[in-house]
């Protein structure tokens, strides 16, 4: 008989640090390395979302009272694919879509790193927010209890219905998910506050720049890889420029890679 107990979160390799809450290990494998077939019946998202929280974030010096509700507020789980529900609440990133046509597969982000860059971006109830990246739709729901109001670009039409539907669904009704070119971001819409590129990219476009309000602030993780810099970009006096704050080995985003270059 399958019995119920603590397992530590997904595979050897990586290395998490909490164990889920009590469920059902049945010997079933998924991807992530776990068993979990029935394993939906047994979960407490609740209290494993609170655990997310203490020691995935808590303890990666994220201390800002309105990025802490988020994401106690916010269910991760709703974000997955229904096999994924019980793993939505470790520390590593969760494939929301495979890679296709030439670009890479799509994540929603590891919950740490995720957090340190909304604290940086400082959003308030009183900015308009431009996300660069919605994929399924996790960020934007954060991003909705953080601002005033979220435009959401997408360039994906599948995660465009799918993150418009989910965000609907589930009372977020200050964003709205456009279909666009990532690295275009939403000039429709612009000015906004603040610009949250949710990925890693290459460089960083001008056009993503030149729709900061005076005075705004973009969040984007430069690079790829653990050389990759979290940046905060600041537009004063019509000048942007930026500041390093710490490295964050995140999935890239589709658009946003270097055009090649010839050496003759």
């Amino acid at each position: 008989m399958a019995r119920s107990r603590d397992i530590m979160v997904c595979d050897a390799s990586t290395g998490l640090k909490a164990p889920l809450p009590a469920i059902k290990d049945t010997g079933v494998n998924c991807r992530y390395g776990r068993s979990i077939r029935g394993a939906n019946k047994m979960m407490d998202y609740a209290a494993a979302r609170t655990k997310m929280v203490d020691n995935q974030i808590r303890t990666t010096d994220v201390t800002s009272h309105s990025v802490l509700n988020a994401f106690l507020s916010v269910p991760r789980e709703a974000f997955v694919a229904a096999e994924l529900k019980p793993l939505a609440y470790i520390d590593e990133d969760m494939l929301v879509c495979p890679a296709q046509n030439g670009n890479p597969p799509r994540y929603i982000m590891e919950p740490s790193p995720l957090a340190k860059l909304l604290q940086l971006a400082a959003i308030t109830k009183d900015d308009v927010v431009l996300e660069i990246g919605c994929g399924a739709g996790y960020a934007a729901a954060l991003l909705s209890l953080l601002s005033g109001s979220v435009v959401a670009t997408e360039s994906d039409e599948a995660l465009v219905t799918k993150a418009t539907e989910k965000l609907s669904e589930l009372g977020y009704d200050n964003v709205a998910v456009v279909s666009a070119k990532l690295e275009g971001g939403y000039a429709a819409e612009a000015p906004y506050d603040v610009i949250f590129v949710n990925g890693a990219i290459e460089e960083m476009p001008e056009a993503l720049l030149s729709q900061l309000r005076e005075g705004g602030r973009l969040v984007a993780v430069v690079g790829y890889g653990n050389a990759a810099r979290a940046r905060l970009y600041v537009k004063n006096g019509g000048i942007t420029s930026y500041t390093e704050y710490f490295n964050a080995a995140i999935k890239p985003l589709p658009g946003f890679r270097k055009a090649a270059e010839f050496v003759f």
